[in-house]
């Protein structure tokens, strides 16, 4: 399951997102916003993604304008590690070597040709426990207490 938010500087990458998604076989839960509103915050979807997501350890894509207010936001929560990588081979070593568990996109970043790769890649790649992986998520996680 993965998680979905985004404010209305994302809304219609969201709403893209959930296509290809399903076109993935991927089940998705929109946590907000559900509709297009031109005065929302992203700090409210971002949190609600986030807490989710640390909740159940599980996996959230945000997007808003430019993908970072989203990161910011969701790094706050306790085991989140949010990313917003621009390219393929970040999304990939942001799962590989830091165990990402949200991907925050920018829409007016991004194209969506590009978005697709890079969630594609994000979500086919599988944590690597080399020991030096795990000893730094092991800092991350004793900073968080």
């Amino acid at each position: 399951m993965i998680y979905l938010g985004a404010d209305h500087g994302g809304f219609s990458f969201k709403e893209k997102i959930k296509e290809f998604l399903s076109e993935l076989k991927v089940e998705y839960q929109d946590l907000g916003n559900l509709k297009f509103e031109p005065n929302d915050d992203f700090p409210d979807f971002a949190l609600a993604v986030a807490n989710k997501v640390a909740e159940i350890n599980g996996k959230g894509i945000l997007v808003c304008t430019n993908g970072e207010g989203m990161c910011i936001v969701a790094n706050k929560i306790k085991g989140i590690r949010a990313v917003s990588p621009v390219t393929k081979k970040a999304a990939l070593r942001s799962r590989e070597d830091l165990d990402s568990n949200i991907l925050c996109l920018g829409e007016h970043i991004l194209s969506f040709r590009d978005a697709k790769k890079i969630i594609k890649i994000w979500l086919e790649t599988d944590f690597f426990p080399a020991d030096r992986y795990i000893r730094r998520i092991n800092k991350i996680k004793k900073i968080e207490e």
